[in-house]
């Protein structure tokens, strides 16, 4: 690590920052939370992979079945809810956000390496430029997700008593984390386009004084 820039340190910090509040709100159940208002909320709280429900029911009343505790969204009971527990934007805002996770994932691997590799090596300013385009693309992905989920998860059409429905603690770290990957992204491309000019004037410079140094032997001969 002694050898990195402080670009590139500073571009490390947000990408495990990043990573920590990314994967906090991947498998934390706190995206969309009841205020606590309600003395017996039939909704409690939901996150990417699982819900917790108190006494809740088909709001259509096709069928008896009443909900407790929390679970799995995709558990095997909850078959007959599907089409209220899992509507189109929330299945869009898991693809999207486990799309982000993925890639910080892949991030982060290349991140160790670069932690790792030293600055003259070959292809050090490709795996620059790799990390940089890869945190971005997570970003993009990420924010996706938070922006269909912000614009849908407290709405009335979705969970009973949306006016006491409230975006949580998971949800914020998860747009926290794309910030963070915005900004290591375009850190790590930064650092990558400064070294390549670098490695570029170096060699033009080594190439001049080759030349200098053929027409100075000429000249003496």
């Amino acid at each position: 690590m002694g050898s990195k820039s402080k670009t590139g340190l500073i571009a490390t910090s947000f990408a495990v920052l990043a990573f920590v509040f990314v994967l906090i709100a991947f498998v934390t159940p706190c995206w969309l939370e009841t205020d606590g208002l309600l003395e017996n909320p039939k909704f409690k709280r939901i996150g990417l992979w699982q819900v917790c429900f108190k006494d809740f029911e088909d709001v259509r009343h096709y069928y008896d079945t009443k909900f407790y505790q929390c679970w799995w969204v995709f558990e095997e009971e909850y078959y007959i809810i599907h089409d209220i527990l899992l509507p189109g934007f929330f299945v869009t805002t898991q693809f999207f956000f486990t799309l982000c996770f993925t890639l910080l994932l892949i991030s982060t691997f290349l991140v160790a390496l670069y932690i790792c590799c030293h600055k003259d090596h070959a292809r050090y300013v490709l795996l620059l430029l790799v990390i940089g385009s890869c945190l971005i693309i997570a970003a993009v992905s990420g924010t996706i997700a938070v922006i269909v989920f912000g614009a849908n998860g407290d709405s009335r059409v979705w969970m009973p008593n949306w006016e006491h429905n409230d975006l949580s603690w998971s949800y914020a770290l998860a747009v926290l984390g794309t910030l963070f990957l915005y900004i290591s992204g375009v850190l790590y491309l930064v650092e990558g386009r400064v070294i390549n000019m670098k490695r570029k004037m170096a060699d033009q410079a080594e190439g001049g004084y080759h030349m200098e140094t053929r027409k100075t032997s000429q000249t003496t001969i």
